[in-house]
């Protein structure tokens, strides 16, 4: 296991998580280099860190396929912080339509990005923001409400 990634992806989720952050870390392959930078947020009361830039090789396509769909969606969120904006595209589609509030910092980090076609994914798939009642307003106004420095 790659102590350093684990040690930098646990602040990352919320506490509930643990165990299934440890099964993801022992399916990844080593980073080249530690995850570098990092910022801080809310998530349903839950102080989180999340890294800024993660440079571990993306990991086999059958790796989803061994976790349960929760590992996978876990898998698939520090990898939306990787160096390699086809990566970052690649995980983000797989996770673009979960409303969990502990994947949506992941999604609005994004947002930022310098990658245009990882800010019109957002665009086109996040289409229910903006109605009210839907479950993409309330978990991205949720978010939004407990971190507006990142909004």
């Amino acid at each position: 296991m790659d102590a350093a990634l684990e040690f930098a992806l646990l602040p990352a989720f919320p506490a509930f998580l643990a165990a299934d952050v440890r099964a993801v870390v022992q399916t990844l392959p080593p980073a080249h280099l530690p995850p570098a930078g990092s910022f801080r947020l809310w998530v349903q009361g839950e102080h989180l860190t999340l890294p800024y830039r993660l440079y571990n090789p993306a990991p086999a396509e059958d790796v989803s396929g061994r976790l349960s769909t929760r590992q996978a969606k876990v898998l698939h969120c520090p990898y939306t912080r990787h160096h390699d904006g086809h990566v970052r595209q690649h995980h983000l589609d797989q996770i673009i339509d979960a409303t969990d509030p502990w994947i949506i910092p992941f999604i609005v980090q994004l947002v930022g990005e310098y990658v245009l076609d990882i800010v019109l994914t957002i665009q086109h798939r996040l289409t229910d923001l903006d109605q009210p009642h839907t479950p993409q307003h309330q978990a991205y106004g949720r978010f939004c409400a407990a971190n507006p420095e990142l909004y």
